[in-house]
Order: C-alpha cells, then structure tokens, then sequence
C-alpha cells in the first residue's frame, strides 16, 4: 500500500484537508493523491449549485445541508468564491456565511478561489471533487461563484444543476434563455417572499414547457433559505433526479462522459506545458516569435513548425 493509498484509508477531516491542499496548490504529492483517488471515486452524487450573484445560493446550500446533515450522509461542499486581488486567495464569504454547518460532524467545507477563471468554478475543481468522492463524501455540493451566462463549467462535473434565481426577472429571462437558464435539472426561486416570486415562477414553467429535457421535465420551486423554507421539496427533487439518473442509464453516462472530459483537459494541460517549455529553451523561436509579433512572420507557419518539431522529438514522424 502506498502512502497516497493508506491516507484514503483513515477517515478524518485533519487528513482529508491535507489532501484537498496538496491537490489545491498542485504540489509534487498532488499527481499520486489523484491517481489514488481517481481509481476510488464515483459513487457520489455531484449537485451543482448556480445562479447570478444575489440570489441567495450560499444561505440555500447552508439550510439544504443543515437539513441533510440530520439524516447522518457524508456530505462535502465545494464554495467558489470571487479571487482576491491582493492575496490571490478565495474571499470566503460562503465560508463564512456556512458557520452553521462547521460543528457538524458529517459535513466538511472546502473553500477555493476562481483564480481568474472565467467558467464559475476554480481550476482545480474536478480533482477536489474526485478526492472527495473518493474520500466516502455522499453527496458533493459545488456552489458555483455566480458569474451569469457563461456560468457553464459546472455542466461537466455534476449529476444535477440546481439554478438559484430571485423574484422579478421578467424581460431578464429572455435573455437568460438562451444561456445559463437551460442547463439547469432544477429550478429555484429563492427570496420568494419577495413581490413577482409567482410571476417568475409562472414564467420558468413557461420556459420548461418550450425546453423539455428528454424524459424530465424540470420542477420550479419557491424557497424562502433564510426562513428555511421550501428545503424539503428541494431535497425531494434533488433525490428525484439521481432516481431518474440511475434509472435511466445517465448516471453511469455522465460519468463516462467526465472520464472521457478530464483526459481531454489533462491531454490538452500537458500539450501546453510542453509547447511552453520548448518555447522557453529554443532561442531560435523566440526570434521568430518576435517577428510574429512584428508581423514579419505568419503565426500559421510558426505554429505548424513548433507542432511539427514537438512530434519529431517524441519520434512520433
């Protein structure tokens, strides 16, 4: 057994948070740590948590998971906050709105920094799921930072897509519509004691009606997460779609498919790095980058040259 190995066979949060950071940090220990836990994981059920900023996502995941918590499930969450420009760090602001769920025994927190990622989720997301599915985590909830359309990141990690919005979106959803608002399984209004909660919901079931997922139609419900209203119906849902997952065959295809993506990005990861490092050490293609740079030189006969050079050093011509 090796040392990654046996680490996975102690259950402690101590442990565990070592692990998270190696893997967080991308540390020499961090590649054995994966490969441990890649061949460990897929048991969890992954929901990710969306919506813009405002709607209320943190206090939601909070009450969902205080209300989780009770029936004794390993539950991990995953909190993306907003890079801080200073320290590069995560804010913690879901951190810190999630100190009802720190003394509780079953639930563990990880907070990580977007890093100037553009997608809703930090860059090493997936490998801090894996290790937490791995590490005997449930249920993994990833809330994602809420950046509005482009919010599409979360698509390639969970099983099920909760979107947090808020009363009175009117024009909005047209414009919604044809970005964040259809990748979602589930559908909240949060705040819904807020005047236009009804219009809104009106509207969503209005959108799901045009926009049937095959052999799902997608619930909209009203939740008030400050009053912890509307929790129970949002876990039942939740619960109701991992049934129609494993019913269905997708839940096994989702996971194929997150295989198969994580080789793509790892595939094209390595690519760059070794484009980078012959870059760095030919100082003939840094002259003919400068001209490339100054126009002298097409960026398309460069790059065919430095793909072509790459394949002959790997005898791959």
């Amino acid at each position: 057994m090796n040392e990654a190995s046996s680490y996975f066979e102690k259950k402690s949060d101590v442990i565990l948070g070592k692990l998270l950071k190696e893997v967080e940090n991308q540390t020499a220990n961090s590649i054995e740590i994966l490969r441990e836990s890649s061949a460990r994981k897929g048991t969890a059920h992954i929901v990710g948590i969306t919506g813009p900023p405002g709607s209320g996502k943190s206090t939601l995941v909070n009450k969902l998971c205080k209300t989780l918590a009770k029936s004794g499930i390993e539950i991990g969450i995953v909190a993306v906050d907003p890079t801080s420009p200073f320290t590069k760090g995560a804010l913690l602001g879901d951190r810190t709105r999630m100190q009802e769920l720190s003394g509780l025994s079953n639930v563990f927190i990880k907070s990580l920094a977007t890093r100037g990622n553009l997608g809703g989720l930090a860059p090493t997301t997936a490998d801090i799921v894996q290790v937490l599915d791995a590490y005997g985590k449930e249920l993994i909830i990833i809330e994602t930072v809420g950046v509005g359309q482009i919010e599409f990141d979360v698509l390639e990690i969970a099983d099920t897509v909760v979107l947090v919005n808020v009363p009175g979106l009117g024009d909005s959803l047209q414009t919604l519509k044809a970005g964040i608002m259809e990748i979602a399984d589930i559908y909240v209004v949060n705040q819904a004691d807020r005047p236009g909660a009804d219009e809104s919901v009106r509207d969503l079931k209005m959108m799901v009606r045009e926009k049937l997922q095959e052999n799902w139609e997608q619930p909209v419900l009203k939740t008030i997460a400050t009053n912890n209203e509307g929790m129970i119906e949002l876990i039942d849902q939740i619960q109701r779609h991992k049934e129609f997952l494993l019913h269905s065959n997708r839940w096994d295809e989702k996971r194929k498919t997150r295989n198969l993506t994580r080789l793509n990005h790892l595939m094209i990861q390595s690519l760059n790095n070794e484009v980078d490092s012959y870059i760095r050490r030919k100082q003939g293609i840094q002259i003919k980058i400068q001209q490339v740079k100054e126009g002298k030189l097409d960026p398309y006969t460069l790059s065919d040259h430095i793909v072509e050079q790459l394949i002959k050093k790997h005898g791959g011509m």
